[in-house]
């Protein structure tokens, strides 16, 4: 007759007592748990930098307001904000039903588990084509402005202090430029598109347009971009001007600091791939419902492990979302 002796570790009723499943979670939701804390960190270094570079630079940080003003099919009309609040919206929706996509997954409703992926994921396509036609109009710009000696940029606003775009008030003479390349001779210096008027053509737009003043970046006393008058919009175009910024890239930014375009492009940027490995990962678990794997398996924790990592990238968005188009 044999006898087993019982050794206690000191962790008998404790939540983890050292088993396979701490903390009553499996493996792989445990692993989603530390990557989506250790992704969530990242995103908070990017947006405490971006916190830190806007109050450093907030004379001249852009207006969201007059930046984020497009809607799609919606040409010439100033809509701020109502085209991110409905990309906002639809990341959201998505949200709610991988929600229930789980939940049905916790019933073992394979239908319903399938429906409610197939909705998650149209709704993660549409963020992310929408994401991108942002970024393609931010691109291109709107109004374009004029570049100082210092990197400061001169807008250009009319009597009530709206924006005039270059092309209401400019016109080119159709003077023949040369675009800077490498075969011309010098190494290593290249010249990016060639914007659609000179200095030369602004200044004398300006001229003739007695309407047409210049707003700098620097706030006034009520917290407003200043605008000059007739003699020193034109004295600052003259003395200063050194080339027309249309757009936004890497390297300059009609809006105001290119700091606000580094930043925008690479945490909008960031947060748009998770999305779209998010949709693909949606997509092949989608599959993988309608194969019925899961059901075979008599568990949807597949499902419940793809919602989590959906849920922090629809969190993730309501910071970026506040810190880049509301604060």
């Amino acid at each position: 007759m044999s006898t087993t002796t019982v050794v206690s570790t000191g962790t008998e009723g404790k939540t983890w007592g050292g088993g396979n499943e701490p903390l009553h979670a499996s493996y792989g939701k445990m692993m989603m748990w530390f990557f989506i804390v250790s992704d969530a960190l990242t995103f908070s270094g990017f947006l405490a930098a971006y916190g830190f570079s806007r109050f450093k630079f907030i004379d001249y940080w852009p207006i969201a307001d007059e930046v984020f003003t497009h809607v799609p099919f919606l040409h010439g009309q100033e809509l701020p904000m109502i085209y991110v609040a409905f990309m906002t919206f639809i990341l959201i929706m998505s949200s709610v039903t991988m929600v229930l996509a789980v939940d049905a997954g916790h019933h073992l409703n394979k239908a319903k588990v399938t429906l409610y992926m197939f909705l998650t994921i149209i709704g993660g396509l549409i963020f992310v084509g929408s994401q991108a036609w942002e970024w393609a109009t931010f691109i291109k710009g709107d109004y374009g402005a004029v570049q100082t000696k210092g990197g400061n940029i001169l807008q250009f606003v009319d009597a009530e202090g709206h924006r005039v775009a270059l092309r209401d008030f400019v016109v080119a003479e159709g003077h023949e430029r040369v675009q800077q390349e490498r075969k011309n001779g010098l190494w290593f210096v290249s010249e990016g598109t060639l914007p659609t008027y000179t200095v030369e053509e602004v200044i004398h737009g300006l001229e003739t347009h007695d309407n047409v003043l210049v707003r700098t970046q620097l706030l006034d006393e009520n917290g407003q971009k200043t605008v000059l008058s007739r003699a020193e919009s034109l004295n600052q175009l003259k003395s200063y001007g050194t080339h027309v910024v249309e757009g936004a890239n890497l390297h300059e930014n009609e809006y105001g600091s290119p700091l606000f375009a580094d930043f925008f492009f690479f945490i909008t940027g960031f947060h748009g791939f998770h999305v779209f490995s998010g949709v693909i990962i949606n997509i092949i678990i989608f599959f993988n419902v309608v194969l019925g794997t899961y059901e075979r398996r008599k568990s949807y924790e597949m499902v419940e492990k793809v919602g989590l990592y959906w849920h922090f990238v629809d969190l993730v968005w309501v910071f970026v979302f506040t810190f880049f188009y509301l604060v």
